[in-house]
Protein backbone atom coordinates (compact mmCIF):
# COMPACT_ATOMS: atom_id res chain seq x y z
CA UNK A 1 0.00 0.00 0.00
CA UNK A 2 1.37 3.42 -0.97
CA UNK A 3 1.89 6.19 1.54
CA UNK A 4 -0.97 8.17 -0.02
CA UNK A 5 -3.35 5.21 0.36
CA UNK A 6 -2.30 4.89 3.99
CA UNK A 7 -3.18 8.55 4.44
CA UNK A 8 -6.61 8.08 2.86
CA UNK A 9 -7.23 4.99 5.01
CA UNK A 10 -6.23 7.00 8.07
CA UNK A 11 -8.77 9.73 7.27
CA UNK A 12 -11.47 7.09 6.74
CA UNK A 13 -10.56 5.43 10.03
CA UNK A 14 -10.71 8.78 11.81
CA UNK A 15 -14.24 9.38 10.51
CA UNK A 16 -15.31 5.92 11.73
CA UNK A 17 -13.87 6.45 15.22
CA UNK A 18 -15.50 9.86 15.59
CA UNK A 19 -18.83 8.43 14.36
CA UNK A 20 -18.44 5.75 17.06
CA UNK A 21 -18.37 8.61 19.61
CA UNK A 22 -14.69 8.28 20.56
CA UNK A 23 -13.15 11.47 22.01
CA UNK A 24 -11.81 13.47 19.07
CA UNK A 25 -8.37 13.96 20.63
CA UNK A 26 -7.90 10.24 21.33
CA UNK A 27 -9.12 9.34 17.83
CA UNK A 28 -6.67 11.80 16.27
CA UNK A 29 -3.72 10.44 18.26
CA UNK A 30 -4.56 6.75 17.58
CA UNK A 31 -5.06 7.22 13.84
CA UNK A 32 -1.99 9.41 13.45
CA UNK A 33 0.26 7.04 15.42
CA UNK A 34 -0.99 3.97 13.52
CA UNK A 35 -0.49 5.74 10.21
CA UNK A 36 3.02 6.88 11.14
CA UNK A 37 3.92 3.31 12.15
CA UNK A 38 2.79 2.09 8.74
CA UNK A 39 4.86 4.76 6.95
CA UNK A 40 8.07 5.25 8.98
CA UNK A 41 8.08 2.33 11.42
CA UNK A 42 7.60 1.91 15.17
CA UNK A 43 10.80 3.57 16.38
CA UNK A 44 10.36 6.88 14.56
CA UNK A 45 6.63 6.94 15.32
CA UNK A 46 7.23 6.40 19.04
CA UNK A 47 9.79 9.18 18.97
CA UNK A 48 7.23 11.54 17.42
CA UNK A 49 4.64 10.52 20.00
CA UNK A 50 7.08 11.48 22.76
CA UNK A 51 8.28 14.73 21.20
CA UNK A 52 5.20 16.24 19.49
CA UNK A 53 2.99 16.72 22.58
CA UNK A 54 5.76 18.52 24.49
CA UNK A 55 6.82 20.58 21.47
CA UNK A 56 3.27 21.70 20.76
CA UNK A 57 2.08 22.36 24.31
CA UNK A 58 5.27 24.25 25.18
CA UNK A 59 4.28 26.87 22.60
CA UNK A 60 4.23 30.02 24.73
CA UNK A 61 1.22 31.51 22.92
CA UNK A 62 -0.99 28.64 24.08
CA UNK A 63 -0.55 29.75 27.70
CA UNK A 64 -3.08 32.50 26.98
CA UNK A 65 -5.84 29.91 26.54
CA UNK A 66 -6.16 28.76 30.18
CA UNK A 67 -5.83 32.36 31.34
CA UNK A 68 -8.69 33.61 29.15
CA UNK A 69 -10.79 30.54 30.01
CA UNK A 70 -10.16 31.14 33.73
CA UNK A 71 -11.10 34.81 33.34
CA UNK A 72 -14.40 33.80 31.75
CA UNK A 73 -15.24 31.24 34.43
CA UNK A 74 -14.45 33.70 37.22
CA UNK A 75 -16.74 36.32 35.65
CA UNK A 76 -19.47 33.72 35.18
CA UNK A 77 -19.26 32.03 38.59
CA UNK A 78 -18.90 35.34 40.42
CA UNK A 79 -22.01 36.62 38.57
CA UNK A 80 -20.18 39.62 37.12
CA UNK A 81 -21.81 39.35 33.71
CA UNK A 82 -25.46 39.68 34.68
CA UNK A 83 -25.08 43.46 34.84
CA UNK A 84 -24.40 43.56 31.08
CA UNK A 85 -27.85 42.23 30.26
CA UNK A 86 -29.58 44.26 32.97
CA UNK A 87 -28.11 47.50 31.60
CA UNK A 88 -28.99 46.62 28.00
CA UNK A 89 -32.50 45.61 29.09
CA UNK A 90 -33.26 48.92 30.79
CA UNK A 91 -31.86 51.02 27.94
CA UNK A 92 -33.37 49.05 25.04
CA UNK A 93 -36.53 47.47 26.42
CA UNK A 94 -38.92 50.01 24.85
CA UNK A 95 -37.65 49.31 21.30
CA UNK A 96 -39.55 46.75 19.16
CA UNK A 97 -38.15 43.44 20.38
CA UNK A 98 -36.04 45.42 22.84
CA UNK A 99 -35.40 42.56 25.26
CA UNK A 100 -34.23 40.33 22.40
CA UNK A 101 -31.96 43.12 21.15
CA UNK A 102 -30.66 43.51 24.71
CA UNK A 103 -29.88 39.79 24.67
CA UNK A 104 -27.74 40.23 21.55
CA UNK A 105 -25.76 43.04 23.19
CA UNK A 106 -25.53 41.09 26.44
CA UNK A 107 -24.18 38.04 24.61
CA UNK A 108 -21.67 40.19 22.73
CA UNK A 109 -20.39 41.64 25.99
CA UNK A 110 -20.29 38.23 27.65
CA UNK A 111 -18.40 36.86 24.64
CA UNK A 112 -15.68 39.42 25.26
CA UNK A 113 -14.88 37.84 28.62
CA UNK A 114 -15.44 34.15 27.88
CA UNK A 115 -14.54 33.56 24.22
CA UNK A 116 -16.91 30.56 24.28
CA UNK A 117 -20.27 30.41 22.53
CA UNK A 118 -21.50 27.48 24.61
CA UNK A 119 -20.76 29.26 27.88
CA UNK A 120 -22.34 32.41 26.45
CA UNK A 121 -25.56 30.62 25.46
CA UNK A 122 -25.79 28.81 28.80
CA UNK A 123 -25.20 31.91 30.91
CA UNK A 124 -27.50 34.24 28.97
CA UNK A 125 -30.11 31.49 28.75
CA UNK A 126 -30.42 31.59 32.52
CA UNK A 127 -30.69 35.37 32.59
CA UNK A 128 -32.33 36.60 29.39
CA UNK A 129 -34.80 33.90 28.34
CA UNK A 130 -36.86 33.90 31.60
CA UNK A 131 -37.03 37.71 31.42
CA UNK A 132 -38.35 37.63 27.86
CA UNK A 133 -40.86 34.88 28.62
CA UNK A 134 -42.08 36.84 31.65
CA UNK A 135 -42.83 39.72 29.29
CA UNK A 136 -44.83 37.38 26.99
CA UNK A 137 -42.24 37.14 24.22
CA UNK A 138 -42.69 34.28 21.78
CA UNK A 139 -40.61 31.34 23.02
CA UNK A 140 -39.03 30.64 19.63
CA UNK A 141 -37.91 34.28 19.29
CA UNK A 142 -36.56 34.43 22.85
CA UNK A 143 -34.68 31.13 22.71
CA UNK A 144 -33.56 31.45 19.10
CA UNK A 145 -32.08 34.88 19.79
CA UNK A 146 -29.95 33.72 22.72
CA UNK A 147 -28.83 30.49 21.01
CA UNK A 148 -27.74 32.44 17.91
CA UNK A 149 -26.25 35.40 19.77
CA UNK A 150 -24.06 33.01 21.75
CA UNK A 151 -22.13 32.31 18.55
CA UNK A 152 -20.67 35.83 18.67
CA UNK A 153 -18.31 34.37 21.29
CA UNK A 154 -16.13 32.85 18.57
CA UNK A 155 -15.51 36.23 16.94
CA UNK A 156 -15.28 38.85 19.68
CA UNK A 157 -11.84 38.80 21.36
CA UNK A 158 -10.58 36.88 23.25
CA UNK A 159 -11.87 34.04 21.05
CA UNK A 160 -10.40 30.65 21.97
CA UNK A 161 -11.08 29.45 18.40
CA UNK A 162 -9.00 32.29 16.97
CA UNK A 163 -6.16 31.67 19.43
CA UNK A 164 -5.94 28.00 18.46
CA UNK A 165 -6.18 28.85 14.75
CA UNK A 166 -3.36 31.36 15.16
CA UNK A 167 -1.13 28.77 16.81
CA UNK A 168 -1.82 26.13 14.15
CA UNK A 169 -1.52 28.54 11.20
CA UNK A 170 1.38 30.46 12.80
CA UNK A 171 -0.15 33.90 12.31
CA UNK A 172 -0.59 36.87 14.63
CA UNK A 173 -3.20 36.31 17.37
CA UNK A 174 -3.63 40.09 17.70
CA UNK A 175 -4.42 40.45 13.99
CA UNK A 176 -6.96 37.63 14.26
CA UNK A 177 -8.58 39.36 17.24
CA UNK A 178 -8.76 42.64 15.33
CA UNK A 179 -10.31 40.89 12.32
CA UNK A 180 -12.79 39.15 14.59
CA UNK A 181 -14.08 42.50 15.84
CA UNK A 182 -15.35 43.50 12.38
CA UNK A 183 -17.04 40.13 11.82
CA UNK A 184 -18.46 40.10 15.35
CA UNK A 185 -19.96 43.58 15.05
CA UNK A 186 -21.41 42.68 11.64
CA UNK A 187 -22.95 39.53 13.12
CA UNK A 188 -24.52 41.40 16.04
CA UNK A 189 -25.91 44.03 13.64
CA UNK A 190 -27.37 41.31 11.41
CA UNK A 191 -29.06 39.66 14.38
CA UNK A 192 -30.56 42.97 15.52
CA UNK A 193 -31.88 43.48 11.97
CA UNK A 194 -33.49 40.01 12.06
CA UNK A 195 -35.23 40.82 15.36
CA UNK A 196 -36.52 44.16 14.07
CA UNK A 197 -37.76 42.48 10.87
CA UNK A 198 -39.56 39.66 12.68
CA UNK A 199 -41.18 41.95 15.23
CA UNK A 200 -42.09 44.44 12.50
CA UNK A 201 -43.86 41.68 10.56
CA UNK A 202 -45.56 40.26 13.65
CA UNK A 203 -45.63 42.60 16.70
CA UNK A 204 -47.31 39.89 18.79
CA UNK A 205 -43.97 38.05 18.96
CA UNK A 206 -42.57 40.72 21.30
CA UNK A 207 -45.15 42.89 23.14
CA UNK A 208 -43.84 46.31 24.10
CA UNK A 209 -42.53 46.46 27.67
CA UNK A 210 -44.78 48.77 29.68
CA UNK A 211 -42.50 49.05 32.71
CA UNK A 212 -41.56 52.69 33.29
CA UNK A 213 -37.87 53.16 33.99
CA UNK A 214 -36.37 56.39 35.26
CA UNK A 215 -33.11 57.84 34.00
CA UNK A 216 -31.67 57.30 37.46
CA UNK A 217 -32.40 53.55 37.19
CA UNK A 218 -30.84 53.42 33.74
CA UNK A 219 -27.61 55.02 34.89
CA UNK A 220 -27.57 52.85 38.00
CA UNK A 221 -27.77 49.80 35.72
CA UNK A 222 -24.76 51.09 33.80
CA UNK A 223 -22.92 51.19 37.09
CA UNK A 224 -23.68 47.49 37.56
CA UNK A 225 -22.18 46.70 34.16
CA UNK A 226 -19.19 49.01 34.62
CA UNK A 227 -16.78 46.49 36.26
CA UNK A 228 -17.02 44.08 33.34
CA UNK A 229 -16.84 46.94 30.81
CA UNK A 230 -13.66 48.20 32.50
CA UNK A 231 -12.24 44.66 32.50
CA UNK A 232 -12.93 44.23 28.77
CA UNK A 233 -11.57 47.68 27.92
CA UNK A 234 -8.41 47.16 29.97
CA UNK A 235 -7.59 43.77 28.47
CA UNK A 236 -8.38 44.61 24.84
CA UNK A 237 -7.07 48.17 25.11
CA UNK A 238 -3.75 46.97 26.49
CA UNK A 239 -3.53 44.23 23.88
CA UNK A 240 -4.31 46.39 20.85
CA UNK A 241 -2.39 49.34 22.28
CA UNK A 242 0.78 47.28 22.44
CA UNK A 243 1.14 47.33 26.24
CA UNK A 244 1.21 43.55 26.37
CA UNK A 245 1.02 40.51 24.10
CA UNK A 246 -1.94 38.16 23.68
CA UNK A 247 -0.33 35.77 26.16
CA UNK A 248 0.17 38.50 28.74
CA UNK A 249 -3.36 39.80 28.10
CA UNK A 250 -4.77 36.49 29.30
CA UNK A 251 -2.85 36.71 32.56
CA UNK A 252 -3.80 40.36 33.07
CA UNK A 253 -7.46 39.56 32.37
CA UNK A 254 -7.52 36.62 34.80
CA UNK A 255 -5.92 38.72 37.56
CA UNK A 256 -8.28 41.65 36.96
CA UNK A 257 -11.31 39.33 37.02
CA UNK A 258 -10.23 38.09 40.46
CA UNK A 259 -9.67 41.66 41.69
CA UNK A 260 -13.05 42.85 40.38
CA UNK A 261 -14.87 39.85 41.88
CA UNK A 262 -13.14 40.39 45.21
CA UNK A 263 -13.96 44.10 45.19
CA UNK A 264 -17.63 43.28 44.60
CA UNK A 265 -17.50 40.65 47.37
CA UNK A 266 -18.65 37.91 45.03
CA UNK A 267 -15.37 35.95 45.09
CA UNK A 268 -15.65 33.09 47.55
CA UNK A 269 -13.36 30.11 47.98
CA UNK A 270 -16.04 27.94 46.34
CA UNK A 271 -16.23 30.28 43.34
CA UNK A 272 -12.45 30.29 42.96
CA UNK A 273 -12.19 26.50 43.27
CA UNK A 274 -15.03 25.89 40.80
CA UNK A 275 -13.45 28.25 38.29
CA UNK A 276 -10.07 26.52 38.58
CA UNK A 277 -11.55 23.03 38.17
CA UNK A 278 -13.69 24.05 35.19
CA UNK A 279 -10.65 25.69 33.58
CA UNK A 280 -8.53 22.55 34.05
CA UNK A 281 -11.21 20.28 32.61
CA UNK A 282 -11.86 22.53 29.62
CA UNK A 283 -8.19 23.11 28.79
CA UNK A 284 -7.23 19.47 29.37
CA UNK A 285 -9.77 18.34 26.80
CA UNK A 286 -8.76 21.13 24.42
CA UNK A 287 -5.04 20.36 24.60
CA UNK A 288 -5.59 16.65 23.96
CA UNK A 289 -7.40 17.59 20.76
CA UNK A 290 -4.69 20.05 19.70
CA UNK A 291 -1.95 17.46 20.33
CA UNK A 292 -3.88 14.98 18.19
CA UNK A 293 -4.28 17.57 15.44
CA UNK A 294 -0.54 18.26 15.50
CA UNK A 295 0.12 14.51 15.13
CA UNK A 296 -2.37 14.35 12.26
CA UNK A 297 -0.54 17.19 10.48
CA UNK A 298 2.70 15.19 10.54
CA UNK A 299 0.94 12.03 9.42
CA UNK A 300 -0.75 13.72 6.45
CA UNK A 301 2.48 15.50 5.51
CA UNK A 302 4.49 12.26 5.44
CA UNK A 303 1.73 10.38 3.60
CA UNK A 304 1.53 13.07 0.93
CA UNK A 305 -2.28 13.32 1.12
CA UNK A 306 -2.21 17.07 1.70
CA UNK A 307 0.07 17.65 -1.28
CA UNK A 308 -2.06 15.35 -3.42
CA UNK A 309 -5.25 17.26 -2.58
CA UNK A 310 -3.53 20.59 -3.21
CA UNK A 311 -2.21 19.35 -6.55
CA UNK A 312 -5.62 18.05 -7.60
CA UNK A 313 -7.26 21.38 -6.80
CA UNK A 314 -4.55 23.26 -8.70
CA UNK A 315 -5.07 21.03 -11.75
CA UNK A 316 -8.82 21.61 -11.63
CA UNK A 317 -8.15 25.34 -11.62
CA UNK A 318 -10.73 25.93 -8.89
CA UNK A 319 -11.35 29.62 -8.27
CA UNK A 320 -10.82 30.99 -4.74
CA UNK A 321 -14.57 31.69 -4.39
CA UNK A 322 -15.52 28.14 -5.41
CA UNK A 323 -12.87 26.77 -3.05
CA UNK A 324 -14.32 28.83 -0.18
CA UNK A 325 -17.84 27.60 -0.99
CA UNK A 326 -16.59 24.00 -0.86
CA UNK A 327 -14.81 24.63 2.45
CA UNK A 328 -17.92 26.34 3.83
CA UNK A 329 -20.04 23.30 2.94
CA UNK A 330 -17.62 20.98 4.75
CA UNK A 331 -17.57 23.12 7.90
CA UNK A 332 -21.34 23.56 7.98
CA UNK A 333 -21.77 19.79 7.81
CA UNK A 334 -19.08 19.11 10.42
CA UNK A 335 -20.56 21.79 12.66
CA UNK A 336 -23.78 19.78 12.93
CA UNK A 337 -21.97 16.91 14.62
CA UNK A 338 -18.62 18.04 16.06
CA UNK A 339 -17.44 20.54 18.64
CA UNK A 340 -15.96 23.57 16.77
CA UNK A 341 -12.32 23.27 17.87
CA UNK A 342 -12.25 19.57 17.02
CA UNK A 343 -13.78 20.19 13.59
CA UNK A 344 -11.28 22.97 12.91
CA UNK A 345 -8.23 21.02 13.96
CA UNK A 346 -9.19 17.95 11.94
CA UNK A 347 -9.53 19.96 8.74
CA UNK A 348 -6.85 22.67 8.96
CA UNK A 349 -3.97 20.36 7.95
CA UNK A 350 -5.82 19.82 4.66
CA UNK A 351 -7.36 23.25 4.11
CA UNK A 352 -4.46 25.55 4.98
CA UNK A 353 -2.27 24.44 2.03
CA UNK A 354 -5.26 24.84 -0.30
CA UNK A 355 -5.92 28.34 0.98
CA UNK A 356 -2.26 29.29 0.64
CA UNK A 357 -2.10 28.00 -2.94
CA UNK A 358 -5.25 29.97 -3.81
CA UNK A 359 -3.71 33.20 -2.49
CA UNK A 360 -6.36 33.72 0.20
CA UNK A 361 -5.37 35.95 3.16
CA UNK A 362 -4.82 33.67 6.17
CA UNK A 363 -6.04 36.21 8.75
CA UNK A 364 -9.29 36.62 6.83
CA UNK A 365 -9.59 32.86 6.45
CA UNK A 366 -9.17 32.32 10.21
CA UNK A 367 -12.08 34.63 11.00
CA UNK A 368 -14.12 33.08 8.17
CA UNK A 369 -13.53 29.59 9.61
CA UNK A 370 -14.50 30.74 13.11
CA UNK A 371 -17.73 32.18 11.74
CA UNK A 372 -18.49 29.00 9.79
CA UNK A 373 -17.93 26.78 12.82
CA UNK A 374 -20.20 28.90 14.96
CA UNK A 375 -22.96 28.77 12.34
CA UNK A 376 -22.66 25.00 12.67
CA UNK A 377 -23.43 25.41 16.38
CA UNK A 378 -27.02 26.39 15.50
CA UNK A 379 -27.47 24.13 12.46
CA UNK A 380 -29.92 21.21 12.75
CA UNK A 381 -30.03 18.36 13.52
CA UNK A 382 -27.34 18.67 16.19
CA UNK A 383 -26.72 22.35 16.85
CA UNK A 384 -24.79 22.27 20.12
CA UNK A 385 -25.87 25.76 21.23
CA UNK A 386 -29.51 24.79 20.70
CA UNK A 387 -29.32 21.78 22.99
CA UNK A 388 -27.25 23.65 25.59
CA UNK A 389 -29.89 26.38 25.72
CA UNK A 390 -32.75 23.87 25.77
CA UNK A 391 -31.22 22.01 28.72
CA UNK A 392 -30.50 25.31 30.51
CA UNK A 393 -34.02 26.74 30.19
CA UNK A 394 -35.95 23.49 30.59
CA UNK A 395 -39.55 22.85 29.53
CA UNK A 396 -40.04 26.38 28.24
CA UNK A 397 -37.55 25.71 25.43
CA UNK A 398 -37.80 22.28 23.78
CA UNK A 399 -35.21 21.80 21.05
CA UNK A 400 -37.81 22.05 18.27
CA UNK A 401 -38.88 25.48 19.53
CA UNK A 402 -35.30 26.73 19.68
CA UNK A 403 -34.53 25.42 16.17
CA UNK A 404 -37.63 27.18 14.83
CA UNK A 405 -36.41 30.48 16.21
CA UNK A 406 -32.80 29.94 15.20
CA UNK A 407 -33.49 29.38 11.51
CA UNK A 408 -34.12 33.09 10.93
CA UNK A 409 -30.65 33.84 12.28
CA UNK A 410 -29.17 30.94 10.29
CA UNK A 411 -30.39 32.57 7.06
CA UNK A 412 -28.86 35.88 8.19
CA UNK A 413 -25.56 34.07 8.85
CA UNK A 414 -25.51 32.56 5.35
CA UNK A 415 -26.06 36.02 3.86
CA UNK A 416 -23.30 37.43 6.09
CA UNK A 417 -20.87 34.69 5.01
CA UNK A 418 -21.52 35.72 1.41
CA UNK A 419 -20.81 39.33 2.34
CA UNK A 420 -17.52 38.32 4.01
CA UNK A 421 -16.44 36.66 0.76
CA UNK A 422 -17.61 39.56 -1.41
CA UNK A 423 -16.24 42.26 0.91
CA UNK A 424 -13.20 40.86 2.78
CA UNK A 425 -12.53 44.36 4.12
CA UNK A 426 -15.18 43.66 6.79
CA UNK A 427 -12.49 41.50 8.41
CA UNK A 428 -9.23 42.98 7.14
CA UNK A 429 -9.93 46.71 7.56
CA UNK A 430 -9.26 47.00 11.31
CA UNK A 431 -6.04 44.88 11.23
CA UNK A 432 -4.77 46.97 8.30
CA UNK A 433 -5.37 50.19 10.25
CA UNK A 434 -3.50 48.95 13.31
Amino acid sequence: MSDAMIGVAGIAGLIVLIAANMHIGIALILVSYAGLVAIVGTGASWGMLKVVPYTFISNWTLSSVPMFVFMGYVCYNADLTRGLFDAARLWLARLPGGLAIASVFGCSGFAAVTGSSVACAAAMGKVAVPEMLRNRYDASLACGTVAAAGTVGALIPPSILLIVFGVIAQVSITDLFLGGIGAGVATAAAYVAVILLRVGLDPSLAPRVTERVTWAEKFAALGGALPVIVLIAAVLGGLFGGLFTATQAGAVGALMALVVAAARRSLSWRTFKTSVVETLVTCGSLFIVTIGASMLTRFLTLSGVGDAITGAVDQLGTSPVLLLVMIAAVYLILGMFLEPIGAMLITLPIFLPLVASAGIEVIWFGVFVAKLLEVGMITPPIGLNVFVLSSTVGRAAPAATVFRGVMWFFVADIVLLGLLIAFPGIVTFIPSVF
